[in-house]
Order: structure tokens, then C-alpha cells, then sequence
């Protein structure tokens, strides 16, 4: 079975030997290494190709949106995940803009708490799909199934998806759909689950990209959408705020805050009801970390936290002595680093056919030592000779573009990494800044009182002192006019003092707003670079992708060819008793290489 193809997944072989893994078109019916009776594949797209170098090998979870494979990088031997939309949804351009997006802003973050997105595409039949590093751990959701989780560790999991979202918003990028499922725990060095990974930025939003959303759209899960997000598409980084409020109120207590049989039940309790507090549930909960929750609930957006940052100090706080609440260290630039690719050509499908091409030899030698082989045996052992060699060629040209492509994704991880700490570092002092602006303004409440105050009693004396004649000239004096004349120049006194006051008070806050403008204009700026940068490496690496993609094709036909011939070669004499320990070692150079999983 093949098919047009153009820049993504190679013809689908149909089916598999489950002895030897080798990969057959639908019309074989036996290996020609071990003759065992081939099977369907469980899953055309294992054992496929994609972009000339991913193998997919296995499928690791599956959606109602995507499904997820393990995969490898054929020409560097790395490990990866590939995440393939679900075929029957690829005509949906909103769900394929998703899939683009997710791959843009999860790549461009670059931060340890977010995953990697390692690269991107379309399969030939025009299915989106991204390629990812590969998580060993569990979802949050699994872990708070089993039961409310202890403060300390809710704060030490909290502070590492709060730094998360921290980078996310600092780089203008909205999750828009945070959630436990979303939120990937890894294993540490240890083995134990520390490790917490923001996934799924598919319906991410940022203020730079064009809306997905029409008008009355709704997208998010219902349990930990804000209250403005029912109401306005244009929620900001506050509605994400929320959202993390829902999942550490659901992590101490081991429950939602809200609970409806219905969608719009949990829109209307978000809107309306006020979250019971958590030290109703859980007595022990530090006080401190129930007021953040609390805040971070709040129904006015302005009343939550700052942002990330300011979370992520206060949940800095709450980490247990001895747990770690640091950063890791930033990547040591690309030049000091080992390097990713691997040193000589992966022992799979080059070496294998090396192996039965030597056996054929000894297998042709033996049967005809005279010399007097059949012509088409004879043609087969030339032709897989010379497919063998081209095959050498283009993976030896393919593994020095991929080492130019490598080149070019760590230059671009490293320039990720450099601005991302640049960013985070001013984004740090933004967020003291924000809630320096936001404090003065809450202080300075009792100046602009007093001003209005004194200014209604110096409106009151100078009535009175009017009613009394005052502004004309007086035929005789009196106490009460001289008093009221008093009174208003006391008035006018303490309104001129309050308002001087009121006056400084509003400067201080002015000046703390032009703290807050210029820094959002430094973080604004370096922004700008980083959207130079992924637009600069996106041009470099599409020609080596194309190259890539083109020898990875041209590999796979030749490789289907040999399959072909090695049938061709073999069938005439299988029945030779004389060949049978060659055939038996044969069948032994077929056994998959170690380390590669055969298709289940």
C-alpha cells in the first residue's frame, strides 16, 4: 500500500512479523526470515516514520483529541513522545491551529516545569502532530486520587507549577485550561514523584497571536474556570491564577471547592458562591496557605495575588525545611555540554541487513559452488548490495544534517534559556513592583479621604461665612461673623494641608505606576527577541528538515525494497537441507537489536 507522500509519514506497512518486527505490505502473509505468519499491525502508525526520522514504536495514552507514542529519533538514538491528533478531527483548522500553538508557546517558554517540545508537523494525510520529550511518572490527578496530600508537599509541588506559570505569563502566554490532568509529576533522581510539568498548552492563548475563540465560545474545564472566564474570552493571567487556587484547594483537601451534577452549575457556583474554607476539611492546614488559596479564589481578578510571582513567594515559604524549593541551575551552554548525537549509525536496520547479506553470501557460495546461482537469486544478493551502500550514504549524510539540525535546536534552547532568565529576573522585580503599585494605592485611601473631607468642611464653613454677610463689606462687626471668617480660614488651612498631602500621596503612586510601565516595557522588549529568535531558527531549520525528511524517505523505500528481496533471494532455497544452521543464524541476525520494543 503506498501513497503520495510529501514532507511526514512513510507508506503504512500493514503488517508485522511478530518474531522479527520486520514490516511487510498487507499482501505478504509470511517473514521471509523465519516464515512466521505475519500480523496486522494493531496500529497503522507503528513502526511509521515521520519527518524522515521519528520512528513511532508503541503507543503510550490516547485522548479524546490526540494520541500519544512512544517514538525515538532514529538518527541520535533519543527517546521521544509523539503526539498525533486524532485523524478523523483533521478537516477542524481550530483544533489543528491548537496543535500549532501548542507546539509555539510550549516551546518557546522553555522553563523545567513546562515540557519540551522538542518539534513539529503534519503526516502526509495532513494530520498534526508534535514531538516531545518523553515523562517517566504519574498525572497529578492520579496522585490526588489516592487521597488529600500533606500541606508541605502540596507547598512544594504548588511553588514548582507556580514558577511554571510564572514563565508562561512572563512571555504572555495564557493556559486557559490548567488542570491536574494537565499537570505531569516526574520522578526524581530518587525515584520519587517531585517533579511537576505544566502540559497541554493547546488552547493557550497569547496577546500576540490571532484569536481562536468566536464569540460566545467557551473553552476550558468547568471545575477550575474563573469566574470571568464565563463571562469574557478576555480574561487575563488572573483566570490561570484561579484556576492553580482550584487545584491546591483540591490538593490539601482531596476535593473540589465546588460541586455540580451539571456544567452550569459549576459556572454559576464559580460566579457565585463563596469556597468553604479549607481548614473546615483539613483542621491542619497552616493558616498562611489557606489564605493564599483563598485569595487565589477571590471572584474579583484584582483581589487575587499580583501574579505567578507573588504565588510563588508565598508558597516558597510554606516548603518544608529540607524539601528543595530552588530553581535548577540553568543548562551549561552547548559548547560544554556532551554531545547529543550519537557517535556512529544506531545497530538497527543497517547493521541487521549487513548481517543477512553475509549469510546470503555464505548461503550462495555454499549452494552453487560452481558459480551457477539463478540469474534472479544472483540480481537480488547484487541489488540489496547496492541498496545497502546508498542506505550508508544517505544516513551518514542524514546523521551530519540532523547534527546541524541538533546544532541549531540546542542554539535555540540556549537562547530560550538566556531570555527566559532575563525575563524571569525582571518579571521578579515587576511583580514587587505591581504589588508596591497596588499597596500605595490601598494606603494612600485615608489621604485622598482627608482631602475630600477637609474640603466639604472648608465648602460648609464658607457657606456659613456667606450667610453671614461675608464678601461684603460689614456697617457693623459682630462675634459671630468674626468667628465664621475664622472658621473658614481654618478650613481653608487644613484643606490645604490635606490636599498638599493628598497631593504627594498621589505622586508616590504615580511614581510606583512608572516602576511598574518601564518594567513591563523591559519585559516587553526582550519578548520582542525572542520572537526574532524562533522566527530566525525556524528559517535555518527548515532546509535541513527537508533534507532530512527527503533521505529518511528514500531510506524507508529502500529498506521496503530489501524486505522485498530478501523474499525473493530466500524463497529458492529454504528447502536446501545443507543451508539450514545458516538459516537458523538467519533467523538469529533477524532478532530485533536490544533496547527495541517490537510493535505489540
Amino acid at each position: 500500500m503506498t501513497r503520495k507522500r510529501r514532507f511526514g509519514i512513510m507508506p503504512l506497512p500493514m503488517k508485522v512479523c511478530p518474531s522479527c518486527g520486520l514490516k511487510y505490505p498487507d499482501e505478504n502473509d509470511r517473514c521471509f526470515v523465519d516464515k512466521v505468519v505475519l500480523e496486522p499491525l494493531p496500529d497503522e502508525r507503528i513502526g511509521t516514520l515521520l519527518k524522515g526520522r521519528y520512528q513511532i514504536e508503541a503507543p503510550l495514552g490516547e485522548g479524546g483529541m490526540a494520541i500519544v507514542y512512544r517514538a525515538r529519533n532514529t538518527l541520535v538514538e533519543r527517546p521521544v513522545a509523539v503526539k498525533v491528533m486524532n485523524a478523523n478531527l483533521k478537516s477542524d483548522a481550530a483544533l489543528k491551529e491548537r496543535f500549532r500553538r501548542e507546539a509555539k508557546n510550549a516551546a518557546a517558554i522553555a522553563h523545567p516545569n513546562i515540557i519540551e517540545i522538542y518539534d513539529y508537523g503534519e503526516t502526509d494525510d495532513g494530520v498534526p502532530f508534535l514531538v516531545m520529550e518523553i515523562l517517566d511518572g504519574e498525572p497529578l490527578d492520579k496522585l490526588i486520587e489516592r487521597g488529600p496530600l500533606p500541606p508541605g508537599r502540596v507547598a512544594e509541588l504548588g511553588v514548582q507549577i507556580a514558577r511554571g506559570l510564572a514563565r508562561a505569563h512572563d512571555f504572555d502566554v495564557l493556559h486557559r485550561d490548567l488542570k491536574p490532568e494537565n499537570i505531569f509529576v516526574c520522578r526524581g533522581p530518587d525515584g520519587s514523584l517531585s517533579h511537576p510539568k505544566i502540559l497541554d498548552f493547546g488552547i493557550a492563548r497569547s496577546m500576540h497571536d490571532t484569536r481562536l475563540t468566536s464569540a460566545g465560545q467557551i473553552f476550558g474545564t468547568p471545575q477550575y474556570m474563573a469566574p470571568e472566564r464565563v463571562t469574557s474570552i478576555d480574561a487575563g493571567a488572573e483566570s490561570d491564577l484561579y484556576a492553580l487556587g482550584v487545584i491546591l484547594f483540591e490538593m490539601v483537601t482531596g476535593r473540589l471547592p465546588f460541586e455540580s451534577k451539571d456544567i452550569p452549575g459549576f459556572f454559576i457556583k464559580h460566579m457565585q458562591e463563596a469556597p468553604p474554607r479549607p481548614s473546615a476539611l483539613v483542621p491542619t492546614i497552616p493558616r498562611r496557605l489557606e489564605d493564599l488559596i483563598l485569595a487565589l479564589l477571590e471572584k474579583d481578578p484584582q483581589k487575587r495575588p499580583v501574579d505567578a510571582h507573588a504565588v510563588t513567594k508565598e508558597l516558597v515559604a510554606l516548603v518544608p525545611q529540607g524539601a528543595s524549593a530552588a530553581l535548577p541551575p540553568p543548562p551549561a551552554p552547548a559548547a560544554a555540554r556532551p554531545a547529543a548525537v550519537a557517535p556512529t549509525l544506531p545497530p538497527t536496520t543497517l547493521e541487521r541487513w549487513a548481517g543477512r547479506t553475509a549469510l546470503f553470501e555464505q548461503m550462495l557460495q555454499r549452494a552453487y559452488p560452481g558459480g551457477d546461482a539463478p540469474p534472479s537469486i544472483v540480481q537480488a544478493l547484487a541489488e540489496i548490495r547496492t541498496i545497502l551502500g546508498r542506505i550508508h550514504e544517505l544516513r551518514s549524510e542524514g546523521l551530519r544534517e540532523q547534527r546541524k539540525l541538533e546544532s541549531m535546536e540546542q542554539n535555540a534552547r540556549d537562547g530560550r534559556t538566556r531570555l527566559g532568565h532575563a525575563v524571569h529576573v525582571l518579571a521578579e522585580d515587576l511583580s514587587n513592583a505591581r504589588a508596591s503599585a497596588r499597596g500605595a494605592s490601598t494606603e494612600i485611601e485615608p489621604y485622598l479621604t482627608a482631602d475630600t473631607a477637609a474640603y466639604d468642611a472648608y465648602e460648609k464653613a464658607h457657606e456659613t461665612f456667606l450667610g453671614m454677610g461675608g464678601g461684603e463689606v460689614l456697617f457693623e462687626p459682630s462675634q459671630a461673623a468674626a468667628a465664621a471668617a475664622r472658621e473658614l480660614g481654618e478650613a481653608l488651612d487644613r484643606w490645604f494641608l490635606a490636599k498638599s498631602a493628598a497631593q504627594k500621596a498621589q505622586n508616590w503612586v504615580e511614581s510606583k505606576q512608572r516602576d511598574v510601565t518601564d518594567l513591563e516595557f523591559q519585559v516587553t522588549a526582550l519578548r520582542a527577541q525572542l520572537e526574532r529568535l524562533e522566527t530566525s531558527y525556524e528559517v535555518d531549520r527548515a532546509s535541513a528538515e527537508e533534507t532530512l525528511a527527503q533521505s529518511g524517505e528514500e531510506v524507508g523505500r529502500l529498506e521496503a525494497r530489501m524486505t522485498e528481496l530478501g523474499g525473493v533471494f530466500v524463497e529458492p532455497l529454504r528447502s536446501r537441507r545443507d543451508l539450514g544452521d545458516l538459516f537458523a543464524r538467519l533467523q538469529q541476525e533477524g532478532t530485533p537489536a536490544a533496547g527495541i520494543q517490537r510493535p505489540s
